[in-house]
């Protein structure tokens, strides 16, 4: 008895491809002196973009100038030591000393470095001014919409891989090869 032969569906009976629900965009946001900019597909900063889908993480690290501390704990060691030796008067050495103090105070400012790490490529570097938690709110809703884009990639080629092929199925035989 014959196998009843297979029926396969042309183009037009061919059942749609589902259809993933698309989340609202999201929307822009941007740092207070303008130099990152975040949007729904791509992360800017400082006038060069990047799109989500070629990065992996963006990390943020709280940078502070070791030069300045060094200059201020030698600056307030230095005068401490000449008041006590008594090789400097009070009004000298105090000056000396509220100097050093400003220096360590600049130090402690510091700056903020953005690592944004590329994926397959070395990491790109940014420094960013100001408070640290204006930063860190950007970096993690950054990560987070990375994060997002690259489960949003792969959901639409896993869907695309098991999607139904719309040729005809072989005859049931292994390609063979003529070597």
């Amino acid at each position: 008895m014959p196998a009843p032969p297979e029926i396969v569906p042309t183009e037009a009976e061919a059942p749609p491809l589902p259809n993933p629900v698309k989340p609202a965009p999201l929307p822009t946001l941007r740092s207070d002196d303008g130099r990152v900019v975040l949007t729904a597909t791509s992360l800017a900063i400082n006038g060069t973009s990047f799109s989500f889908l070629e990065l992996e993480a963006v990390e943020l690290t709280p940078v502070r100038w070791l030069l300045w501390y060094l200059l201020g704990g030698l600056t307030l060691a230095g005068f401490a030591i000449a008041f006590l030796q008594n090789w400097l008067r009070t009004l000298p050495a105090m000056i000396g000393l509220a100097t050093g103090a400003l220096l360590l105070a600049y130090g402690r400012r510091g700056t903020n470095r953005l690592r944004v790490h590329r994926l397959g490529r070395e990491a790109t570097h940014f420094a960013l001014p100001g408070e640290l938690e204006q930063w860190q709110k950007l970096t993690a809703e950054a990560n987070r919409r990375i994060r997002r884009a690259h489960d949003e990639a792969a959901a639409a080629a896993a869907m695309l891989l098991d999607a139904p092929s719309l040729t005809p199925p072989d005859s049931g035989t292994f390609p063979s090869s003529n070597v």
